[in-house]
C-alpha cells in the first residue's frame, strides 16, 4: 500500500572515502547526525540554515586503526552535558568521543576480534557486540560483564527500555535475551545471519536478516509477523518514533519505507551495499552506501532537493550497471525479455521492478508511484547470454565474477572481483591484503573461488550459502522429629538421615545468626535503625551441621544395597569413619585426618549418582578442615574437585548430589586454597550454580544464595568489576524465584557487599534494574531483617 507521501531525496553528501558503515542521529547539536567509516573517521554532520537543503560536516574523529564499524550516541550526564559518540572498529576496540577533541576521551579493549555493533542505555551503560562471539557490557570505562552463548560472530547488539533487557542477534541465527547479564530467552525463527535489531516498544522489537526478512518479536518469544520484499541481505533498520512504521536497507542496493505492515515504497540507490540508516528528528531519513556517500531523503516538499540535483540523482542511477549474480534481479534469459513498449503499461505498487529488452542491451526500470511513472535504475550485464564474455563490472574494469563476501570473522563484507583465467591463489592473496584481513584465511578464500568457478560457466547466480565466512521432594535440614516415619530419606524410601539434621553438632553454632550475631535468626535485640548492621559482610557462611552417627549408618546401609562392583571395601569405610571423627573438631582426641583418609573420600566420591549423597556431605564437612582444604583445593586437585561437584550440580541432576555439592563449595572458602580455587573457577560456578534457581527446592536456595554471599564477602575489597558483575547478575536472577525468607535474606546481603563503597558496581546494579528485584521485598516483616536489609540494600543502590 503506497503512503500519501512520498519520500525523496534532500542532499547527497560526500565527504567519506571509503564505505559509511554506521549511522546515528545525534542528541546535540538539533537536528545533527554521527557516521562511521571504513575510511576509519566518525563525522558529525550538521543542517545547513534555509534555502540550503544539506548538511555541513561540524566535526571529525579519528581514533581508530583499521575500518570503522558502528556507532551510537550515550546519553547526557553531568560530567557530558551534550552527551558522547562511541564508535566500534575492526581493531577490536571501542572509541569513545566528546564534540570537544578529534581524538577520543577514552577506550574499550576487551573484544578479541571486530566490534560491529553498539548500543547505550540507562546510566551511561554501553552494550558492544564483536565478531568474538560476544557482547560485553561497559560501564565508566570499564567492561563489567561478557555475555557468552553465541557460537558464531555477535552483528547486532540493542538495549531495552526495560531495565536489564538486553538484545543480541548472531550469525549462528540466533537472538537472545539477556536479562541482568544472563541469557533468558533464544529466539528462533532467521534462516541466516541475523544482521539488526531495533526496539519498538518495552515489550516488542524488530530484526532483520541475510534470509532477506524482517521479523517482529514479542520480548516473551513470539514472533508475531513476517515481512519480505528485499532480495538481498538487510543490513539495517530504524523504527520512526513513537510509531511502528519503520525503515530498512539492504545489499539489493535498496531503502524500504514500511507503513502499516507493508512496504509503501523503495528508493534504490546507485550503489550496491546499503549499510545503514537512521531516522532524523525531523522525519528524515539519513542513508549510508558503500560508495562513502551519505544520502537523506525526506517527505516534506520545502527540503526535497532541487529538480536540477534529483535529475542528477536519477541519471546516476540510470547508469548503474546491475549483476543478476549479486541476488538483486535473479537470473535472466533475455531471450525472454519484453522490449520497451512494456513500459508503457503502469506498475502495480511502488519499487516493482521490470526488465525490458533494448536491442541486445538489458535494462532495469522501477516504479515510482508519486510521479506515475517507471524510472530506470541502470543497465543489467551478466546474464544468461553473456556466459562466454566478461559481463561484470567493478572499479571500471569487467570482471567474470564479482562475488560478495561476507566476513564473519575477519573484515567487513566487501567485493572480490575475478576472472576465470587468473590464478585463484594469487587472486585470494592480492584479496586478503587488499582489505588488511589474515592471511590464515587464503586456503578458504582460495576454495571459495575453485568451488563457485567450476566449469568456467559465467554468468550463474553465485550458488546461495557460499560464503567462505559465513556460512521435588525436599532434602530437610534442622528436622529433629522424632515421630514415626518422618524424616525417611525421600532418595532411597528408607532410613531416618537427613543431612543437616539432628542435636549432635560438630560446630555447635545452633541457631545463631551467623550475620549478626544475634540468636534465632533475629536481628531484633541487634537492631539499630541508623546502623548497617548487615553489609558489608568481611566473612563467608558454611554449613556446619552435622550428625555423624547418621552419616555412617546411611553410608554403611547404602553400601550393603549397592551393586557389587560398587561396594565400598571395610578399609574405604573405616577410613571415612575415621575421618569424619576427626573433623569433630580441636577438642575432640581424635587424630586429625591423613592423607590416606582423604583419598579414600575422594574416590568414595565417584560412587554413583543415586547413592554418593552421604559421601558429599562427607566432603562437605571435611573442606573445613585446614589440611584437607589444602589436598583437595590445592593446584593439582583443585580442578577435578571443582568439576566434580559441578557435575553433581547438573540442572538433571539429584536435588540432593546439588544441595551438598553447592554446600562443599561454600565451604571451601574456609580455607585459603578454597578460597583461591574458587575465585578462579568464579565465572563457571556461579553460571552453573545460577542455572538450579529454577529447581523448586528451599534448601537448594539457600545453599546458592550463600554461595553468592561468599564470592561477594572475598570480591568486596577488590576493584574486580567483571567479577561484581557476574555476582550481581546471578543474585538478581536468584530473586526472581527463590521464595525462601532465608534465602531471600543472604542474596540482599550479597547484593548489598556487593555494592557497598564501591560506586561503578552501583550504577551497574541500577543499569541492570536490580532495584526492581530488591523492592519486592521491602515490605516484609517476618522476618523482619528482611525487610530492613532489603531498605538498606534500596538505599546503597
Amino acid at each position: 500500500m503506497a503512503s500519501s507521501n512520498s519520500y525523496r531525496l534532500r542532499c547527497s553528501i560526500p565527504g567519506h572515502e571509503m564505505d559509511v558503515r554506521g549511522l546515528a542521529t545525534a542528541l546535540f547539536p538539533q537536528g545533527a547526525f554521527v557516521s562511521v567509516s571504513r575510511d576509519r573517521t566518525g563525522r558529525v554532520w550538521v543542517p545547513n540554515s534555509s534555502p540550503d537543503r544539506g548538511f555541513t560536516e561540524m566535526h571529525c574523529m579519528s581514533g581508530h586503526s583499521n575500518f570503522v564499524s558502528c556507532v551510537c550516541i550515550i546519553a547526557p550526564s553531568e560530567t557530558y552535558p551534550r552527551g558522547l559518540i562511541a564508535t566500534g572498529g575492526n581493531d577490536n576496540n571501542v572509541c569513545v568521543f566528546s564534540l570537544d577533541r578529534p581524538q577520543p576521551l577514552f577506550t574499550l579493549e576487551g573484544h578479541k576480534n571486530t566490534v560491529c555493533s553498539l548500543s547505550s542505555g540507562k546510566f551511561g551503560t554501553l552494550l558492544s557486540g564483536s565478531w568474538d562471539t560476544t557482547a560485553k557490557v561497559w560501564l565508566n570505562e570499564k567492561c563489567m560483564m561478557t555475555l557468552q552463548g553465541h557460537s558464531a560472530a555477535v552483528w547486532a547488539v540493542v538495549i531495552l527500555p526495560e531495565q536489564g533487557l538486553m538484545l543480541s542477534g548472531s550469525a549462528d541465527k540466533t537472538i537472545k535475551l539477556w536479562k541482568a547479564g544472563r541469557c533468558e530467552k533464544t529466539f528462533t525463527g532467521h534462516e541466516d545471519c541475523v544482521r539488526g535489531l531495533t526496539v519498538i516498544s518495552n515489550t516488542e522489537f524488530f530484526s532483520c536478516s541475510n534470509d532477506t526478512s524482517i521479523r517482529r518479536w514479542l520480548v516473551t518469544g513470539e514472533c508475531v509477523q513476517v515481512y519480505y520484499s528485499h532480495t538481498n541481505y538487510i543490513y539495517s533498520l530504524a523504527v520512526f518514533p513513537n510509531s511502528q512504521d519503520f525503515v530498512s536497507t539492504g545489499e539489493d542496493r535498496t531503502l524500504r519505507i514500511w507503513r502499516k505492515g507493508e512496504c509503501a515504497q523503495t528508493i534504490r540507490l546507485p550503489a550496491q551495499s546499503v549499510w545503514c540508516c537512521c531516522i532524523l528528528p525531523n522525519g528524515d531519513i539519513a542513508v549510508g552506501a558503500s560508495d562513502g556517500i551519505i544520502r537523506v531523503f525526506t517527505e516534506a516538499e520545502d527540503r526535497m532537493a532541487s529538480a536540477e540535483d534529483l535529475q542528477a540523482f536519477e541519471d546516476e542511477l540510470s547508469k548503474a550497471t546491475i549483476d543478476p549474480k549479486t541476488g538483486d534481479l535473479g537470473d535472466i534469459k533475455v531471450e525472454d525479455l519484453p522490449g520497451r513498449e512494456h513500459l508503457n503499461e503502469p506498475g502495480n505498487r511502488d519499487g516493482q521492478t521490470r526488465l525490458i529488452k533494448d536491442g541486445e542491451k538489458v535494462e532495469a526500470y522501477q516504479w515510482n508511484v508519486s510521479d506515475g511513472r517507471w524510472m530506470k535504475i541502470g543497465d543489467v550485464v551478466g546474464g544468461s547470454n553473456q556466459q562466454t564474455s566478461k559481463s561484470v563490472m567493478y572499479e571500471g574494469k569487467e570482471y567474470d565474477y564479482v562475488f560478495t563476501i561476507d566476513v564473519n570473522e575477519g573484515g567487513p563484507s566487501m567485493k572480490l572481483p575475478y576472472n576465470v583465467a587468473d590464478d585463484p591463489w594469487l587472486t585470494a592473496h592480492n584479496f586478503l591484503q587488499k582489505n588488511d584481513l589474515s592471511p590464515m584465511f587464503l586456503d578458504q578464500v582460495a576454495n571459495f573461488i575453485i568451488e563457485n568457478t567450476k566449469g568456467h560457466v559465467l554468468g550463474q547466480a553465485q550458488p546461495a550459502g557460499g560464503d567462505p565466512f559465513t556460512g521435588a521432594a525436599r532434602y530437610i535440614p534442622g528436622s529433629s522429629d522424632n515421630r514415626p516415619g518422618f524424616g525417611a530419606d525421600p532418595f532411597t524410601g528408607s532410613g531416618r538421615y537427613i543431612p543437616g539434621s539432628a542435636p549432635n553438632l560438630i560446630a555447635p553454632v545452633g541457631v545463631v545468626d551467623p550475620f549478626t550475631g544475634g540468636g534465632a535468626y533475629s536481628s531484633a535485640a541487634l537492631r539499630q535503625k541508623t546502623t548497617n548492621i548487615y553489609f558489608p559482610k568481611t566473612d563467608g557462611v558454611t554449613f556446619e551441621q552435622a550428625n555423624t552417627p547418621q552419616i555412617i549408618a546411611k553410608l554403611k546401609e547404602l553400601n550393603g544395597g549397592a551393586p557389587e562392583e560398587h561396594k565400598l571395601s571395610e578399609e574405604v569405610l573405616e577410613g571415612l569413619e575415621g575421618l569424619l571423627l576427626s573433623l569433630s573438631g580441636p577438642n575432640s582426641n581424635e587424630p586429625p585426618p591423613t592423607l590416606q583418609q582423604i583419598n579414600l573420600l575422594w574416590k568414595a566420591s565417584h560412587w554413583p549418582e543415586d547413592i554418593v549423597f552421604p559421601v558429599v556431605d562427607i566432603m562437605r564437612l571435611a573442606v573445613r578442615h585446614p589440611q584437607v582444604n589444602q589436598v583437595l583445593c590445592g593446584e593439582a586437585e583443585g580442578i577435578q574437585l571443582c568439576n566434580h561437584l559441578l557435575n553433581l550440580m547438573r540442572p538433571e541432576g539429584r536435588p540432593a548430589n546439588q544441595m551438598l555439592a553447592l554446600r562443599t563449595l561454600c565451604n571451601c572458602f574456609s580455607g585459603r586454597h578454597g578460597q583461591a580455587l574458587l575465585m578462579s573457577q568464579r565465572e563457571m560456578v556461579l553460571s552453573r550454580a545460577a542455572d538450579l534457581t529454577t529447581i523448586c527446592n528451599k534448601n537448594i536456595h539457600i545453599a546458592l544464595a550463600t554461595l553468592v554471599l561468599n564470592y561477594t564477602v572475598c570480591l568486596h575489597s577488590q576493584p574486580d568489576l567483571e567479577a561484581k558483575a557476574q555476582c550481581l547478575s546471578v543474585a538478581s536472577r536468584a530473586l526472581e524465584t527463590v521464595q525462601d525468607k532465608e534465602a531471600v535474606f543472604r542474596l540482599l546481603v550479597a547484593l548489598g557487599t556487593t555494592v557497598a563503597s564501591d560506586q561503578t558496581a552501583q550504577d551497574l546494579a541500577r543499569s541492570l534494574g536490580v532495584s526492581a528485584q530488591i523492592s519486592k521485598y521491602s515490605s516484609v516483616s517476618d522476618p523482619s531483617k528482611v525487610g530492613e536489609c532489603c531498605q538498606l540494600a534500596l538505599l546503597a543502590h
